[in-house]
């Protein structure tokens, strides 16, 4: 997997498509940010700092301030690839923001987006 152009992305790119794939399916942008945090430890003040400063992806996940540790509990395929087989820290993080987002927009209950 050596796409990693999205690697310099930046979030605040990314993040509307988020927001609207959930408010298609009939989820809210509160719901993606309770994903953002689960994932990632910002908090609402964090994520809306690392919109406005437009950080790429890299410095978005370098600077989260603790990945979640049932990360792992995260199993499926999301654009080709098994998550659990992606050995490139920064791009599983990336995969598994998308396959949550993903997960909401098929609307499964926040307890098992959440892993809880």
């Amino acid at each position: 997997m050596q796409n990693t152009k999205i690697f310099n992305t930046a979030f605040s790119s990314v993040y509307p498509h988020y927001i609207q794939k959930a408010e298609k399916k009939g989820r809210t942008k509160s719901e993606v940010h309770e994903i953002i945090q689960w994932l990632t430890g910002y908090d609402e003040q964090g994520i809306q700092e690392q919109l406005e400063k437009r950080s790429d992806f890299k410095t978005f996940f370098e600077q989260a301030p603790r990945i979640n540790p049932n990360t792992s509990l995260i199993k499926g395929v999301i654009c080709g690839y098994r998550i659990e087989e992606i050995e490139d820290e920064l791009m599983r993080n990336i995969r598994y923001l998308d396959k949550l987002i993903d997960e909401l927009g098929k609307g499964k209950k926040m307890e098992k987006i959440l892993r809880e």
